[in-house]
């Protein structure tokens, strides 16, 4: 029986020893083919605390009944009701995901008398959701 030569790939496209192909050994530094595109593209990497904030919006906005909120929302500031009948949810199931969202600071509410009314905090989600909506209709 012979052995396929160090680095050769089997009929699996595994490198000869077990490793997947492009991946390092436990232990083992990767092999960077191209530095200067590393060295780029690790600064457009977030941090720790920027990553955890942005994956936390951006779950909070890929529920589908959140999503129609916040389309709602964009148009026209308004109340538990008003929104209800836009999206067709029970006022309840409204009032849990507009508390959701304004715990994640992606709506803000005001009072006026014994309505409270709702808008989004700012422009950013605005922007995100239509890029959403824009990439999945092209």
């Amino acid at each position: 029986m012979t052995l396929p030569a160090p680095g050769a790939r089997t009929a699996a496209g595994v490198k000869a020893g077990g490793a997947k192909p492009g991946a390092a050994a436990e232990g083992e530094a990767p092999r960077v083919l191209h530095p200067a595109a590393v060295r780029v593209a690790r600064g457009a990497v977030p941090g720790g605390t920027a990553a955890e904030q942005a994956a936390g919006l951006l779950k909070l906005v890929a529920d589908p009944t959140r999503l129609k909120l916040l389309s709602a929302l964009n148009a026209h500031e308004l109340c538990v009701g008003d929104l209800a009948a836009v999206v067709g949810i029970s006022e309840s199931a409204v009032s849990h995901q507009l508390r959701l969202l304004k715990d994640g600071r992606v709506v803000s509410a005001r009072k006026a008398g014994r309505a409270v009314y709702y808008r989004l905090l700012d422009h950013h989600v605005t922007t995100l959701i239509q890029s959403a909506l824009d990439h999945v209709q092209e």
